[in-house]
């Protein structure tokens, strides 16, 4: 990895194609929702859903109407309200239809006040079947295209993923789409190929009583062992839930998790409710108390799928029953159904421990996904002032509290709500000071941007016959860093700054963490003030897929702390495909953009009434991008143009430039035919639609690497606001499901 800090500076590059320009509409925002459980030594507040005995809610309960227990004592309900989440209607989300069925729509960056829901969908490859995998891979494609809904900020983790899982919360469906081809079959777990372990794959001909015994206990040890890893996975999910936004819920998908042996949910129960625990594994039911306490604090509800759907528990193909008795077979039979329903069990105990449901016995795994969104509308909030042993430093503490809640309205209603918490507060889990390396932690795992310190980060995928890269800027805002008036007359500021490039399968690939101590004579000192700081990464890829660069910076000063991330896509140049590298953006005065374009035709918009100019041509200045230090000559009334900023006021030229790859050449002439098209997005909705226009090739000797580029001016009329402009690539020499290539990149319109 490349690293350097330098003074903010744009970047400059050939161009050789399309200019065009527009304007656009401005449009609405969702309201934000606030946390839901608290847990403090005088006030303990949970939420419930309650619905009648055909599923529906209810939500027109009063105070007067409930009980709620805390270790099967009433407690006095001092907070009571019914909270609506949103009307649960589905809808698409805005976007236009792609000009071409394989030219995907831009996504939408979402902001904390968008998000209305916030899942993670956790498939827990530690103990999928390969069979199970097919259709789960299936339903959340499915999940992905058509039930995600606008405000939706989503996750796909494995259990079997690296530290890189948070990295994966997002709104964007190329990374959703990235994580679900991640989604195989894990051969090192503990599923197998169909739903079931074979009959006669468990058992050891010819051994003896005691070797049997000694076998079927390590069988049990290692199912012990991944169940806790699945559990681990899923804590550390709620970690990183634990500060986002939204209606929060996890979506475990398995083939069950083994609590309880040999006891039935139902007898379960009724255990909790007297404060006593059945046979268990403890070092299972032990993980799961904690990740209980823990979904509970931090607001969030799990809940469960069978992935295996429905099994007849008879005798299949695989099974090898030669030889054995009927009445060994009948013993088979019966292990098989009772592995499986205590495996059910477990998964039903999770889920209704935190409040959410337990799916199975269906075929249909995308519509128990929907049944989980359509659960999402509503919930009773409950508190209530907590007793002084409850949180008693000798007893309380080590103590799990459970919760229960009563209706008392005449009928039957069927109750959800979490099952209890530690006798620990949250001050008390949260209490102490955070040290740098935890701050950048914590800012480097939010899914949204820290701003203690403005940053903004560009990366960007190339490719050259030495390989390919990602090369990444990062602009710091330097009046957000503290400067010390030195001795000599410089100014000096210390940063801390921790960047990691994740891959597909969410492991590092690369990581750094440095200090820098930026040191700036009087004239320097003033044009950072100006123009901020870009630190670049250039980071080698040494396979295609799907990464993500995120940074985080800290001035250690005071502490406070910026981040930033970006994800790209890259694509596997060796398999010959039309494919894009990133799009780089810069900003010219109008003047300049009058000079760009002058002497070429001009065509009106069709519509925002601003003139299009569309032209083609070439500008001689050179390409740009190794970071070499200099000032910011394009800034016009404050505003940033360069490519590592990306604000632009209305009115100014917006310069793009990229690389076409592996375009099809033909063979009487030996040249690309290609064409390209311009397309502008505010907030998923096109604002602006250009024409596709033949590519010309233009002075360069290496056909597989063509430069491309143009510029657009902005129309005077854009409503300020964050903008998406996107490239996208025909090839008519190629085959058509490989004949497109698109490519976007976010910019912002500033007053």
């Amino acid at each position: 990895m490349r690293r350097q800090l330098l003074l903010a500076l744009p970047l400059i590059f050939q161009l050789t194609s399309i200019s065009i320009a527009q304007k656009a509409p401005s449009t609405q925002q969702n309201l934000p929702e606030e946390d839901v459980v608290r847990i403090t030594t005088n006030l303990v507040q949970v939420d419930a859903v309650v619905t009648d005995k055909s599923g529906r809610p209810i939500t027109d309960l009063g105070p007067g109407e409930v009980q709620i227990f805390e270790d099967g004592r009433q407690q006095k309900i001092t907070h009571f309200t019914y909270i609506v989440t949103g009307t649960g209607e589905t809808t698409r989300a805005a976007a236009s239809v792609a000009p071409d069925k394989n030219a995907p729509a831009v996504p939408t960056r979402l902001k904390p006040e968008d998000i209305r829901r916030t899942m993670a969908i956790v498939v827990d490859d530690l103990g999928l079947s390969f069979q199970s995998t097919y259709y789960v891979r299936r339903a959340l494609k499915k999940f992905v295209d058509e039930q995600m809904q606008p405000g939706d900020l989503v996750a796909i983790i494995r259990t079997a993923g690296g530290m890189g899982a948070l990295q994966q919360f997002t709104s964007d469906k190329r990374q959703l789409s990235a994580a679900i081809d991640r989604v195989k079959f894990y051969m090192g777990g503990r599923g197998n190929i169909g739903a079931f372990a074979p009959v006669g794959s468990n058992s050891l001909p010819g051994a003896s009583a005691d070797l049997q015994a000694s076998s079927d206990d390590l069988n049990r040890f290692r199912e012990d062992v991944f169940a806790v890893g699945t559990l681990g996975a899923i804590s550390y999910v709620i970690r990183g839930l634990r500060e986002l936004p939204g209606r929060k819920s996890i979506i475990l998908v398995s083939d069950g998790i083994k609590i309880f042996n040999g006891i039935n949910f139902q007898r379960q129960q009724s255990f909790s409710q007297a404060n006593a625990e059945p046979a268990s594994s403890d070092r299972v039911l032990q993980a799961l108390r904690r990740l209980t306490d823990q979904a509970n604090r931090a607001s969030v509800i799990i809940y469960a799928m069978d992935a295996r759907g429905l099994q007849t528990l008879g005798i299949t193909a695989a099974d090898d029953v030669s030889g054995l008795s009927v009445d060994q077979i009948e013993d088979q039979m019966s292990n098989r159904r009772s592995d499986y329903f205590e495996s059910q069990n477990g998964l039903n105990y999770l889920a209704q421990q935190t409040g959410g449901f337990f799916i199975h016995d269906t075929n249909d795994l995308a519509r128990g996904i929907r049944r989980v969104l359509d659960d999402q509308k509503g919930y009773y909030l409950i508190g209530y002032r907590p007793d002084e042993s409850t949180f008693d430093a000798r007893t309380g503490r080590r103590k799990f509290h459970h919760l229960s809640l009563r209706v008392t309205r005449a009928g039957k209603f069927n109750v959800r709500m979490r099952n209890g918490f530690f006798g620990i507060s949250d001050e008390e889990q949260q209490a102490g000071p955070k040290s740098p390396a935890q701050q950048l932690i914590g800012a480097l795992t939010s899914p949204f941007g820290s701003s203690g310190v403005h940053v903004q980060l560009t990366s960007l995928f190339s490719n050259s016959p030495s390989g390919s890269i990602m090369r990444s800027l990062l602009h710091i805002d330097a009046r957000d860093l503290t400067f010390t008036d030195e001795a000599d007359g410089s100014h000096k500021a210390v940063v801390d700054i921790l960047a990691v490039t994740f891959g597909d399968n969410g492991v590092p690939i690369d990581q750094t963490g440095p200090s820098y101590t930026i040191s700036l004579g009087l004239q320097a000192y003033k044009t950072a003030m100006r123009d901020g700081f870009v630190y670049t990464v250039t980071v080698p890829i040494k396979k295609p897929g799907a990464y993500q660069l995120r940074i985080a910076l800290r001035d250690a000063a005071t502490g406070r702390v910026g981040s930033a991330s970006q994800f790209v896509d890259v694509p596997d140049i060796k398999k010959n495909r039309i494919a894009l590298s990133g799009i780089v953006l810069n900003g010219i005065t109008p003047a300049e953009f009058a000079r760009f374009s002058s002497g070429r035709s001009a065509t009106p918009a069709s519509s925002g009434g601003s003139a299009a100019n569309d032209s083609a041509g070439s500008q001689s200045q050179a390409p740009s991008s190794n970071g070499t230090s200099s000032a910011n000559t394009n800034q016009v009334n404050d505003a940033q143009p360069s490519a590592a900023v990306r604000h632009f006021r209305k009115g100014m030229g917006l310069q793009y430039g990229f690389v076409i790859y592996n375009a099809q050449l033909d063979k009487a002439s030996g040249r690309p035919q290609l064409t390209t098209q311009v397309r502008l997005f505010r907030d998923g909705t096109p604002v602006f639609t250009g024409k596709e226009n033949p590519f010309n090739v233009q002075n360069t000797t290496d056909l597989k690497r063509l430069i491309a580029g143009g510029a657009l001016q902005l129309g005077s009329d854009l409503t300020p606001g964050e903008y998406v402009l996107q490239i996208i690539v025909n090839d008519t020499l190629a085959d058509e499901k490989h004949r497109t290539a698109s490519q976007w990149m976010d910019f912002e319109i500033v007053n």
